[in-house]
């Protein structure tokens, strides 16, 4: 978790008003849907003349993202302040993060606490964030004794510690379907400064070199004794999280105690994650678990991209999985596109934030907040799950500091004796928009391209059903038209059916409109809301969906030059061109079979016949009877109509050399950086 801000401020009403719940949703009462501000029209394709905004939306399932992981939380802290709680109180929380009314998630991870030496204050970081630790130290141990644990010695484990953590896990763990272990700090013994929350230099590297294998054993040895116990299996584990940053510090008093350190947080530069990733890749491999290792958590993609692309070959292999934090949002196709090269999964593993103006639980602002970075998470970096840092947060610092981290709320300081009444929960608008995506885009499901940047659309895992989540931030209300021309077929009785939050009530179930023949339907949308189209009865893949495809000819031109792809004079690389050129034309013909973002093409030119092939770190054109990943691409797009092209066998892109924009510029390949060099607009010229 990130200590620093991020925009706005974020609640809303805990009052979610619903009946029996009819498909991928809750119902709501008649109460609700009569206070609801928007118009359903009486047939498909009607439109509301009082709308003042229109946009269409077309989802696309010619572009597939992987089959959809889920949606979850880090437990991490609320787990560790509130598994202690009275059942009336604990109960309720679970079922509102991982119940059916509730926000239905499917992911969780646990944090595996470092833990501070017995002799160091336990009051100095934030409520819930003094994580237990694993070991038993011997009596009169104190912070300088750093060399005393021996993994081998079982009289150095604590083995129960941890139990509040723990208590959610026995909880929740019917409806978990991935478990991911995870740490934000080795144990105070295995640092550099002798605490968890973080060096005295923040930026110098916290976890002792010395040290990594120990780390691993400790991690491992953990998630092997909470199997167990438990009953679970751990499908991935990350060693670090947001190490390459100077967030994680410590600041000490007059009296040498710690003052200052918010969390547990170790920084470690891109050397040293590598060696802890390989630590952890050799304990794992000896061990009896069976999970994947998973890196590196960071902060932002655009650090991730910094250190991936510092990562050794040896390193790269031995990560399985891709996870990166979105609290900054730049570079989000760089990741993307790493992780298609690698040929790896990709988590958007932890994110949230505070939207608006001081804390609020009527406002839409946090709800809005949360709904635009899901759906620019989901089209900009495609990852196979999203996961809120902990979707339970501390009700005290919150309102103390007019903020609006987390979904729901609730004090982390009650007493044992606690009631739901002295220890009141709250939910805000995040949790109502969180479950228009929750509910309806469900683990199998596809993610499919989508043209309009305030919409996600995915198809069911049966295949004969989609939803389209969409949001509207504005202060008026706005004309949606879904235009489902791009599915194959339509069933007789295919619908459409409108599902809103709003400031009037939480997924509202409007009437259900029959498209009776036609491809497209209209409804008026509430300002300020979050909707969720139910899409019925469409499946398939229409003929004319997809872009590229047999004997068309296309042109490749860069959008940061408006210049085309052509051959160079000696036919032998590619260069800038004009469209307008004979050799401006490519065949793209698709190698593997599917519909997913992950299909690989060539490039062929239509004068020549010469495909693009990366050879030796350059681009050239080639003639050759068959090819090998070296002359596949990967094609992503944000639905702009743009695509970058990703090398299968090096993971680099399509790149004019030095941002160039002239007629004779070289194109060559470059590792992903976000460029509008690097992105070309595909348009179809065939005759």
């Amino acid at each position: 978790m990130s200590p620093r801000p991020t925009t706005g401020a974020i609640e809303a009403t805990a009052k979610a008003r619903t009946t029996k719940p009819r498909r991928g949703a809750v119902g709501l009462t008649a109460a609700v849907l009569l206070g609801l501000a928007v118009t359903y029209p009486e047939t498909a394709g009607a439109q509301d003349v009082h709308a003042t905004a229109s946009v269409t939306v077309r989802p696309d399932p010619s572009y597939q993202q992987p089959a959809f992981e889920g949606w979850g939380t880090s437990l991490v802290w609320f787990a560790n302040a509130t598994g202690g709680y009275p059942d009336a109180i604990r109960n309720r929380l679970a079922n509102l993060l991982y119940g059916h009314d509730g926000l239905r998630l499917n992911i969780a991870r646990y944090n595996i606490g470092g833990g501070n030496a017995p002799d160091v204050r336990d009051d100095y970081m934030k409520a819930g964030a003094t994580m237990p630790g694993f070991w038993r130290a011997p009596d009169g141990t104190t912070r300088e004794d750093v060399d005393w644990w021996d993994p081998a010695n079982p009289d150095h484990w604590n083995l129960d510690a941890d139990a509040d953590q723990r208590w959610w896990i026995d909880r929740i763990k019917g409806n978990v379907t991935h478990w991911e272990a995870f740490s934000n700090s080795p144990p105070w013994f295995q640092t550099v400064s002798g605490y968890v929350s973080g060096g005295f230099d923040p930026s110098a590297d916290q976890i002792r070199a010395d040290r990594v294998d120990d780390f691993a054993t400790y991690l491992v040895e953990v998630s092997e004794h909470l199997e167990r116990t438990h009953g679970i299996r751990f499908d991935t584990i990350d060693p670090l999280n947001e190490p390459n940053t100077p967030y994680w510090g410590t600041q000490l008093g007059p009296d040498g105690q710690p003052t200052g350190g918010r969390q547990e947080g170790a920084h470690a530069g891109p050397a040293l994650q590598q060696s802890v990733v390989l630590a952890l890749r050799r304990t794992l491999d000896a061990s009896t678990l069976d999970a994947r290792l998973s890196a590196m958590d960071e902060t932002s993609p655009t650090l991730f991209r910094t250190n991936w692309n510092a990562y050794g070959p040896e390193a790269k292999a031995a990560v399985d999985q891709l996870n990166v934090h979105t609290y900054g949002t730049g570079h989000r196709t760089s990741a993307r596109d790493i992780a298609k090269g690698a040929d790896k999964p990709l988590w958007m593993s932890e994110v949230d934030g505070t939207w608006g103006t001081g804390q609020s639980f009527t406002s839409m602002e946090p709800g809005l907040g949360i709904a635009e970075r899901i759906v620019d998470d989901m089209r900009e970096l495609e990852p196979s799950a999203w996961l809120l840092w902990q979707a339970l947060e501390d009700y005290n610092p919150q309102a103390a500091a007019g903020k609006n981290w987390g979904a729901i709320q609730v004090p982390f300081d009650c007493p044992a004796d606690a009631t739901p009444v002295t220890c009141p929960i709250r939910t805000n608008t995040k949790f109502h928009t969180i479950r228009n995506f929750t509910h309806f885009v469900r683990p199998g499901d596809r993610v499919v391209r989508v043209d309009d940047t305030s919409s996600l659309a995915a198809v069911s895992a049966a295949g004969d059903s989609a939803s389209v989540v969409h949001l509207n931030k504005t202060d008026e209300q706005r004309a949606v038209t879904l235009d489902l021309s791009r599915f194959g077929t339509f069933a007789a009785n295919a619908s459409v059916t409108p599902v809103v939050t709003d400031v009037n009530g939480a997924l509202v179930r409007g009437k259900a409109i029959r498209l009776a023949g036609s491809r497209s339907a209209t409804f008026t949308v509430p300002a300020k809301s979050v909707t969720t189209f139910v899409v019925d009865g469409v499946s398939g893949v229409a003929a004319d969906a997809a872009l590229v495809r047999p004997g068309h000819v296309y042109s490749l031109t860069g959008v940061q030059s408006g210049k085309a792809l052509v051959p160079s004079a000696d036919a032998n690389s590619v260069v800038l061109g004009t469209v307008d050129q004979a050799e401006a034309r490519w065949h793209v013909d698709q190698v593997t079979e599917g519909t997913g973002n992950r299909e690989r093409y060539t490039v062929r030119n239509a004068a020549n016949g010469k495909r693009v092939a990366e050879r030796g770190g350059n681009l050239v054109l080639e003639t050759a009877a068959e090819t090998d990943p070296a002359a596949q691409w990967i094609m992503s797009t944000t639905g702009d109509g743009t695509y970058t092209f990703v090398n299968a066998a090096t993971g680099r892109l399509f790149d004019v050399v030095g941002q160039a924009t002239g007629v004779g510029a070289r194109v060559g390949v470059y590792v992903p950086n976000s460029g509008s060099n690097q992105r070309w607009a595909v348009v179809d010229r065939t005759a």
